[in-house]
């Protein structure tokens, strides 16, 4: 069952909070690579709708492994930075 996350930081949806990054990130391949799911799985859960249009948000995990995902991201990109 999936938990339902009722905090003002969730009350806007994950996409405005990232909205300065939608277009610098695949998206897709961060569905794939650090949760394993399609990349419409991801944009219906950054809308905060599911593919039948119902309510829907990210659980506490899934936000953590987002957390994660993006950090490892900004990691690499340093990384790759620095090694110019």
């Amino acid at each position: 069952m999936e938990i339902v996350m009722n905090t003002a930081k969730e009350s806007q949806s994950m996409k405005k909070q990232l909205a300065d990054l939608l277009v610098a990130i695949s998206w897709a391949d961060l569905s794939r690579t650090y949760f394993g799911k399609s990349s419409s799985w991801l944009y219906h859960k950054m809308d905060g709708r599911d593919g039948n249009g119902k309510p829907t948000c990210f659980t506490a995990e899934e936000i953590e492994e987002l957390k994660g995902a993006l950090l490892d991201l900004s990691n690499r990109i340093r990384r790759a930075a620095e090694s110019i």
